[in-house]
This record gives structure tokens, C-alpha cells and sequence, in this order.
């Protein structure tokens, strides 16, 4: 073989090498990005159960009564509870959200229903929607925004209070920046719960970000609390999808876990996380109900404050805001 050849034959075996080699740092880089992303999971996982369990624990989804409608291909409704677990007796909600998503699109839709609308509960008398989670669980709850709102629902998700404060320190270690508008003050009798805000940008972390969206009591009430909620949301979806809050995805998603409680498996999990990947969520659609309008407050001997709804208004609404009809007819 001439020199020339065995020059070419050289030059051939250093780029094989060359590839071989980057081939085999991109593995390594791979692995050490899976091992830390397990440790960070893993890590924030045992954390979050070890304050559980200083608690009241999570209850299994298993024992959760729920029978959602099937699951369907262009888009799917979760019912999301924020749930308090602290004191005796059954769990207690004032955060009810209809969520739909569509995959294919990648388009997220949010309705908040409020706590105080009065409304049928399918086995009871008629009551404060929140009424129906403390009756029943989820399982009452679906069938009663069924009943008044004709939403089918397929999943839950369940989330302690808890977990919103390890959510918001994960994803935002500085806290977030809110503009307070007026003054916000409460002191409950016995002490146990202080929220004093002054006006102006502040940054809150997720203790201080807990109070903000569950304060009700100004003249807002709960109108300014679903606005505060959606706002909230808003600002830690942004954070989450800046370059540095995606770093923090592994310990997030292992710290809020043991606080979810959902009956959505697995591999939905992992079908919704490859949709999302594909077609990224831009922005998220919000609607409060009852709608402008479309009440009057009230009160009775029973329920005590009550928003009465004008029920057919409202379903129209909640039936153009998700496009049933239109994701129906395809």
C-alpha cells in the first residue's frame, strides 16, 4: 500500500475514533444527566413524604371513589381540587378548576367555579357547590358539575394546600413578584392564620404566595381570590418555562408528587408529557363562573352567602369557552 494510502487509511481510522468517542461522552453526559436527574427527584420526593407523614399523610387514589367518563382523543377534562387537610373530619376545598387540554394542539383552558354558587347536588339538598367535595369527595362533586354544568370530566387531581408552597419555592427560590393592589389584613380568632400585605410589587415566597390567593376578605371576596389564583398560576408557568425553571422540573416533580392525588396512570402521564413536548402550551385560557351578570348574591337559612346562578347562562358560557360543540363535531 502507498504512503498516500495508508495517510487516508489513517485519517479515516482518527474520524472513526473521533465519532466512537463523541458517541460514547454523549452517553456519558446522558447517564450523568439521568443519575441527576433521579437523585434531584428522588431527594425532593423523600423531603416532601417526610412532611407528610409529620402531618396527616395522603390518602391512596385508589380509595377515592370516582368514575370518570372515557377518555377521549382531541381533548380531555381534569377536575382539580385544592385541598386543605389540616384539622379532623372530611377534607375541605375552596379551590374547584375544570381544566381541558388538547393534545394536538396544545391549547390549555381553565375554568374556576366559585366556592359559594348555589347549586343541585345530586342525592341532596341544594347547596354551596364546595359543599358537594365535603359530602362526597370527587366522585360527588363530578356528578354535580355534570348535573348543573353538563361537563363530562374524565380524571382529578387532588393537590394539599401544602404542596402549592413547595411548588412556588422550587420553581421560583426567589419568590414571585405580584403587584398588591390595596391592602390586604386578616387574623383569624385563634391566631393560627396572619396575612398582611401592603401595597405595591413584592415578592412572595410560597408560604406569603399560600395567603395571597386564599385571602377573601375584602370586597372582592371570592371573585379576587380566583383572580388571584389565575394570576398566580400565570406567573409560575412563565417561571417554569424560563431556562432556569426547567433545570428545576426533576426536584419539582419529585417534591409535589406524595402531595397529588390523581387517578390519571402512568403512561396517560407520559402520553400528555410527549403531547406537551411536541405542541408547547403558549398560554392558558381562563374562565370564572359564574360569569358577569349571571347572579345575584343571596343568602337562605341553610347555606348561609350564597351566589345564585342563572344556570343556563352559565353552561352557555362553559360550553363556548371549551368549544364542546366544535371538538365534539370532529
Amino acid at each position: 500500500m502507498t504512503k498516500r494510502g495508508n495517510k487516508r487509511e489513517k485519517k479515516t481510522t482518527i474520524k472513526r475514533k473521533v465519532i466512537i468517542l463523541t458517541f460514547l461522552i454523549l452517553i456519558l453526559l446522558a447517564l450523568s444527566a439521568f443519575a441527576y436527574t433521579s437523585t434531584q427527584y428522588e431527594r425532593a420526593r423523600e423531603e416532601s413524604l417526610r412532611l407528610i407523614e409529620e402531618s396527616n399523610g395522603k390518602q391512596d387514589a385508589a380509595e377515592i371513589e370516582f368514575h370518570g367518563d372515557d377518555e377521549l382523543t382531541d381533548y380531555v377534562h381534569v377536575l382539580l381540587v385544592g385541598v386543605d387537610n389540616e384539622g379532623a373530619g372530611p377534607a375541605r376545598t375552596d379551590t374547584m378548576m375544570v381544566a381541558q387540554y388538547q393534545p394536538k394542539n396544545g391549547k390549555v383552558k381553565l375554568i374556576s367555579l366559585m366556592r359559594d354558587s348555589y347549586v343541585s347536588i345530586p342525592g341532596y339538598r341544594n347547596n354551596k357547590i364546595n359543599t358537594a367535595f365535603f359530602l362526597g369527595g370527587p366522585e360527588l362533586l363530578r356528578q354535580t358539575i355534570k348535573e348543573n354544568f353538563d361537563i363530562d370530566i374524565h380524571y382529578f387531581a387532588s393537590v394539599d394546600f401544602n404542596g402549592f408552597v413547595r411548588v412556588v419555592d422550587i420553581i421560583s427560590p426567589k419568590g414571585i413578584e405580584v403587584d398588591i393592589e390595596r391592602r390586604m389584613f386578616y387574623q383569624d380568632g385563634a391566631g393560627d392564620v396572619y396575612i398582611n400585605f401592603q401595597p405595591g410589587i413584592q415578592r412572595l415566597d410560597g408560604k406569603q404566595a399560600l395567603n395571597y390567593v386564599r385571602f377573601r376578605n375584602d370586597r372582592e371576596n371570592d371573585f379576587g381570590r380566583v383572580r388571584r389564583q389565575q394570576e398566580v398560576l400565570s406567573i409560575l408557568k412563565d417561571d417554569l418555562l424560563s431556562i432556569s425553571g426547567v433545570t428545576r422540573l426533576p426536584k419539582l416533580l419529585g417534591a409535589i408528587e406524595p402531595y397529588i392525588t390523581t387517578n390519571i396512570q402512568n403512561k396517560q402521564m407520559l402520553d400528555y408529557g410527549r403531547n406537551f413536548f411536541l405542541n408547547p402550551i403558549d398560554t392558558v385560557e381562563t374562565l370564572t363562573i359564574p360569569i358577569e351578570g349571571s347572579f345575584v348574591d343571596s343568602r337562605n337559612s341553610h347555606a348561609g352567602a350564597i351566589l345564585e346562578l342563572d344556570m343556563e347562562k352559565n353552561k352557555k358560557a362553559i360550553h363556548e369557552f371549551l368549544e364542546l360543540d366544535l371538538l365534539e363535531n370532529q
